[in-house]
């Protein structure tokens, strides 16, 4: 099991590299989380829905996506309200409950979900979330030291060397802990460290002395992405320097799916200003868990009046899912499926009008695409329904709209098909962008510089 001393602080990237170096070794491997949170999610083969996270771990480990793997996604729509998805369904009574009340009926599931990976396969690589040491959620946790002390699990401890305390996470992480909880915990790992390595000495030793517990590894900062779990990243994320010829995107507060810009590269930037915009030559809307709230931030940022003339300049815009709703004419979530029941206006720059039903859509999908011809896959994720009018073009039935330069989909992955990324940016008079390596590739790589980081057969002999 991957732990961490704070979020963000790499479990899901040193998970995904176990679940390869393992799946390398002739192992079956199952990677697992009881619990995520994190707006970014995606659709198994089989239409329900899971974490990103746990997605690239089953690619990692070459097995297909199950939602036990994932059993309980939390997907934020406010500070206080979270969707619950039970093995792949939203869940409306149990999102209804506090926060409290839910480990009684989750906590069951989480135990089949894991105990069953563990009948169907050789290892199961399990990430824990945010920290064990918050000590205020130990009685509801089902996430971490529970789920550790549940199969008797080794325990790594990983935290952010870069960004300063390590040796104070570590330590003060370690005391958090009940002395049950410490007997699971077998090795800690120094995590996105830029360097020489030589020059950590004494600490770890030190670190030793203090808790029994050694350093398992030193992994460096490597520059290979993987899609990221949720938006604490894109909080980090250094932006463009230049002034002209990007792609602006929306950095609504609810972003979900933040990932699937990953092929945009260095042409992406997040904007929350109408001054951010200045040289664009696209705007994305991307998707969002909160849709009403976040077309409200748009307009008390002043983004969208900014938007709506740079359409009027001819300008392209795209909108997705959440994205592709703002820019039509209205929006009603009638049973409150969002938190509260309430109607919209969108930007108008769609002639579509969109309701929430009660039942959410998950599904993987291919279209095509009318304009281009182009053959389309990805995956969808959402609560609306969408009727277009008369003064727009369907360009896939109840999937992709146009009305000039303005384009709406609810195809999450639209930017991840070459051809139709390659279409995009010459729409947008942009070049395109260097290419990422696969998936796969990068995931090859990862296992490699992380094998290597670590005291393998140390941690090989915990299994």
């Amino acid at each position: 099991m991957v732990q961490g001393c704070t979020s963000n602080a790499g479990k899901s990237y040193l998970a995904a590299a176990l679940c390869r170096i393992l799946a390398d070794e002739g192992l079956r491997v199952a990677p697992f989380k009881a619990q995520n949170m994190s707006n970014n999610a995606g659709v198994t083969p089989a239409g329900l829905e899971m974490g990103r996270a746990q997605l690239v771990q089953a690619r990692a480990a070459r097995v297909t996506p199950d939602v036990r793997m994932n059993p309980v996604l939390l997907k934020p729509e406010a500070d206080t309200r979270s969707q619950v998805v039970l093995l792949g369904q939203a869940q409306p009574d149990i999102t209804a409950l506090p926060w409290r009340e839910r480990k009684p009926l989750l906590w069951p599931y989480v135990q089949e979900s894991l105990h069953s990976l563990m009948t169907d396969f050789d290892v199961v690589v399990i990430e824990g979330a945010g920290s064990p040491a918050e000590v205020n959620l130990r009685a509801s946790d089902i996430v971490n030291m529970r789920v550790a002390r549940e199969v008797q699990a080794a325990v790594l401890l990983a935290c952010d060397i870069d960004r300063g305390g390590a040796f104070a996470h570590l330590l003060g992480t370690w005391h958090c802990l009940t002395s049950e909880e410490r007997e699971r915990l077998k090795g800690f790992v120094l995590n996105r460290f830029r360097g020489d390595a030589r020059l950590l000495s004494p600490a770890p030793e030190w670190l030793e002395e203090q808790t029994g517990v050694p350093t398992v590894g030193v992994v460096p900062w490597l520059n290979i992405p993987l899609p990221e779990e949720d938006g604490v990243a894109l909080e980090q994320r250094p932006q463009r320097t230049t002034e002209e010829g990007f792609v602006a995107i929306a950095r609504l507060p609810r972003v979900s799916n933040l990932d699937e810009f990953a092929p945009l590269g260095d042409l992406a930037r997040w904007v929350s200003t109408p001054e951010e915009l200045a040289g664009a030559q696209a705007v994305i809307l991307p998707g969002s868990k909160s849709t009403l709230s976040d077309l409200a931030w748009l307009r008390s940022s002043g983004l969208a009046g900014a938007i709506a003339r740079m359409a009027d300049r001819g300008v392209p815009v795209l909108g997705i899912c959440g994205g592709l709703q703002m820019l039509g004419r209205r929006l009603h979530d009638p049973h409150g499926v969002e938190g509260s029941r309430g109607d919209g206006q969108g930007l108008g720059l769609l002639d579509l009008e969109t309701e929430w039903a009660t039942d959410k859509t998950t599904r993987l999908t291919r279209l095509t695409d009318a304009e281009t011809g182009l053959a389309l896959d990805g995956y969808e994720i959402h609560h609306g329904q969408t009727r277009s009018g008369p003064g727009v073009q369907e360009l896939a039935p109840g999937l992709l709209w146009r009305t000039g330069n303005v384009r709406g989909t609810y195809l999450h992955g639209l930017l991840e098909n070459p051809a139709y990324l390659e279409h995009f940016l010459a729409w947008a008079g942009l070049p395109a962008p260097q290419g990422l390596d696969s998936l796969d590739a990068r995931l090859d790589a990862i296992a490699v510089q992380v094998k290597a980081s670590l005291d393998w057969p140390l941690v090989r002999g915990l299994l």
